[in-house]
């Protein structure tokens, strides 16, 4: 391939630009219908050509019926719907922050009391989790295994 080849490929390359937008519910239900209508008349279409098939038309209008068609359509309030706010009685709280993790960590041996946790006036009986209880010591278990019945 010559270099003047990949010259005009490069030229043939249409940089692509993504956008969001908002529309009433039965003008965007009008873009189903339409790829229907054209599946009917065997062309497949994806909703982006229909939009620039839309511009092509308003392209080639004249000015004054592209000015019937603009003063058709309804203006709408740009951005994000508001959300609907509770009255200010019933507002719920925003939840604390969670503790730092440093704070949360649970003391290890080496920071636990030197006095036995179990050891009346030390600082593990008066916290306010419980005190752990002793282990029972451990019965003798016989070794030998049951013989196969």
């Amino acid at each position: 391939m010559s270099s003047k080849a990949r010259e005009s490929d490069k030229a043939k390359k249409v940089k692509l630009v993504r956008d969001s937008f908002c529309m009433p519910k039965d003008e965007y239900a009008a873009i189903d219908a339409l790829k229907t209508r054209a599946l009917g008349l065997s062309l497949a279409v994806k909703k982006s050509e229909l939009l620039r098939a839309g511009l092509m038309a308003l392209g080639n209008m004249s000015d004054t019926a592209l000015k019937q068609v603009l003063a058709s359509v309804p203006t709408l309030k740009t951005g994000r719907p508001p959300v609907e706010a509770a009255p200010t009685e019933q507002t719920p709280v925003p939840p604390a922050k969670a503790a730092p993790k440093a704070a949360r960590k649970t003391p290890t041996k080496a920071q636990a009391p030197s006095a036995p946790a179990d050891a009346p006036g030390t600082a593990a009986a008066s916290t306010k989790a419980p005190a752990k209880r002793a282990r029972k010591p451990r019965t003798a278990v016989a070794t030998s295994t049951p013989a196969a019945v």
